[in-house]
């Protein structure tokens, strides 16, 4: 298996048509009736539309030029390189990005993450950050009675560039994927269609209900990976494929399986009567000048190529040494190299080329390769019977163990075993892309997926959130496992009509990490203060909505709301009020703002934050005054 929440069964890793012709709705509406009715096929905003009209997340404008909107061929735009400012992000969390990525270079906590990295983050379309670090090949082997590597002579080790190639692992399961999506768009293959109407020997070990959307979204059944390599022949492997019993119910469960793609390969094969490669050159990578993007890279590639694991056993299923140029998973090397769940090697400014494309609509220069219809079933999550598991067609959706602080409903992306990811965000309209060689010179040398958080979290604070009101807002921070307050004077309320106003902006990890208003007479015990909160929009003004728990969590769609409190529960009282923001050990969301504070006592106004003398008066503990 090549995805990061397990490592090929051995090695666990913390969890983890014609263009423009659309899809016809008769050939999801199955998909719609099983899952209850929850699956909502609505357009997703995408190539930073929503961005740019929505103020709270600090959309770029003037010379700023994130290339957004979907309405016309002239708002998709191609890559550039650009400045941070040109791409509506901020310079300094971008070179903390590089910072944070750097420093899993040296033991942490007892070995490097990776070797080596290539990092590229950007917005719109232009390209902010292109930065390699490390090494591309450092070791020659690995000395397992000394958990060491053995490092080759330093004339002979290779400084990562920016063009490196990489063995992408399990991002190519997303290349698979789009293949298959085409398929859909053209009516050559049905999204509730079973497996076993297209490969009849599908159907034993009891797959014959098993469907192609439960293949594209983990939900088929399969165990996460069966070492198909020990097969010597094709036949072989298949007729272990084809007698697998699935380990739970289809439809059931969700488990990530390498097998749910194998199979997809063998159904876009049959239906094509092309191999997985050249369905690969002719459908996606040709198209889209991803002239670096490809299946079994040729020998004069070899000194771009980032070197991966002295495979050897136990670690490994087989005895090979030093994997440099081939692919690393062991099922795709029993492949031939060509396997749809694993075997792409490409770089990161390919990558990029495909993330812009997607963010555009499934169109990059004059070349489309998705309708904009298709492109949002790739960003809308088929699994809303398992929550903490939503996917779109091959794409992995909020996942805050990868992506972070980039991690939104709509925020769509991959991991590969080998230390690879990429993340998009429609919603901020950008993208970042890491590749590592974190299997350099062993597998078991890391965990977790703590640099691509890292540098995600980065990533998402250099898109900045505009004040409601003035030049600064309260801003809470990004920080894990801390607790920051924001806390009012005392204030004397004799009104039956007392309430605080004002606006709230909030991105945390569900459930996790949470913003509660708090209120005290003495100073100390601190009681939930129920309140309500609008977020604006055009038409009508919405109905408020209800927090009896004085409490907010997780997402709010990246907007200003305005909050009301009714405060009449402490007429006659002294007053204190404050924001606590406190989030656990692991994942953080955007943070949160608070601005323009006013609370208003009857037809008094007693304290109003925009007054500097009120605003002196803020007692902050970890919050901090920001213009973004």
């Amino acid at each position: 298996m090549t995805g990061d929440t397990q490592g090929y069964g051995r090695t666990s890793e913390n969890t983890p048509r014609t263009a423009g012709s659309g899809i016809a709705r008769r050939r999801l509406g199955g998909g719609i009736l099983a899952l209850g009715g929850a699956l909502a096929l609505t357009p997703i905003p995408l190539a930073g539309a929503t961005a740019r009209s929505d103020s709270g997340t600090g959309g770029p404008g003037g010379a700023a030029d994130t290339g957004a909107g979907m309405e016309s061929a002239a708002h998709r735009p191609t890559l550039r390189r650009g400045s941070a400012a040109r791409a509506g992000l901020l310079q300094e969390p971008l070179d903390q990005l590089v910072r944070d990525a750097e420093a899993y270079l040296a033991d942490s906590p007892e070995h490097p993450w990776y070797a080596g990295a290539v990092l590229l983050a950007g917005r719109g379309g232009t390209v902010a950050l292109h930065r390699p670090i490390g090494k591309a090949v450092r070791y020659c082997a690995y000395d397992e009675k000394t958990d060491t590597g053995v490092e080759f002579p330093a004339d002979r080790q290779i400084a990562m560039a920016e063009d490196t190639v990489f063995d992408l692992a399990s991002i190519s399961k997303l290349f698979t994927s789009l293949l298959a999506v085409q398929q859909i768009e053209r009516g050559t293959l049905e999204l509730e269609a079973t497996v076993a109407s297209y490969l009849p020997d599908f159907a034993g070990g009891g797959k014959q209900d098993i469907t192609v959307r439960q293949l594209l979204t983990h939900t088929s059944g399969f165990r996460s990976w069966i070492p198909l390599y020990e097969e010597p022949t094709r036949e072989g492997k298949l007729r272990m494929l084809w007698d697998e019993v699935p380990a739970s119910t289809p439809g059931s469960a969700y488990l990530y399986s390498d097998l749910n793609l194998i199979s997809l390969q063998l159904i876009l094969e049959h239906l094509t009567g092309r191999p997985l490669d050249v369905l690969l050159r002719e459908e996606i990578t040709a198209p889209l000048g991803m002239h670096r993007t490809r299946y079994n890279p040729p020998a004069s590639w070899k000194p771009k190529i980032a070197a991966t694991e002295d495979a050897r056993l136990p670690w490994s299923g087989l005895e090979r040494g030093l994997v440099w140029g081939e692919v690393h998973d062991e099922n795709a090397f029993g492949f031939g190299g060509v396997a749809g769940h694993a075997g792409v090697f490409s770089c990161a400014w390919d990558l990029a080329v495909l993330a812009r494309t997607l963010l555009n609509g499934g169109v990059y220069g004059r070349s489309r390769i998705l309708s904009e219809e298709s492109v949002d079933l790739l960003f809308t999550d088929f699994n809303t019977a398992f929550p903490g598991d939503e996917h779109g067609l091959g794409f992995e959706l909020y996942q805050h163990w990868y992506m972070g602080a980039m991690a939104t409903p709509r925020s769509a992306g991959h991991t590969g075993f080998t230390g690879t990811s990429l993340v998009l965000d429609p919603t901020t309209d950008t993208f970042l892309i890491v590749l590592g060689n974190s299997v350099h010179p062993v597998r078991s040398w890391r965990s977790g997926s703590a640099p691509r958080v890292a540098t995600a979290n980065r990533l998402a604070r250099a898109v900045p959130v505009r004040p409601e009101r003035g030049r600064t807002a309260w801003f809470s921070g990004m920080a894990s496992a801390s607790t920051a307050t924001l806390t009012l004077p005392a204030l004397r309320l004799d009104s039956a009509r007392a309430r605080l106003e004002c606006a709230l902006w909030w991105d945390t990890e569900p459930a996790s990490d949470g913003l509660f208003l708090e209120a005290s007479t003495g100073g100390e015990d601190w009681q939930p203060v129920p309140f309500t909160t609008a977020r604006p929009g055009p038409g009508h003004r919405p109905a408020p909505l209800p927090h009896p728990a004085g409490s907010v969590t997780g997402w709010s769609g990246r907007v200003w709301h305005r909050l009301e409190a009714d405060l009449s529960a402490w007429r006659g009282t002294s007053l204190r009020l404050r924001w606590r923001y406190t989030t656990d050990q692991l994942y953080v969301g955007r943070g949160a703002y608070v601005d323009a504070l006013r609370v208003r006592d009857g037809g008094r106004t007693v304290f109003d934050s925009e007054r500097p003398r009120d605003a002196g008066r803020i007692g902050a503990t970890g919050w901090v005054l920001s213009a973004d």
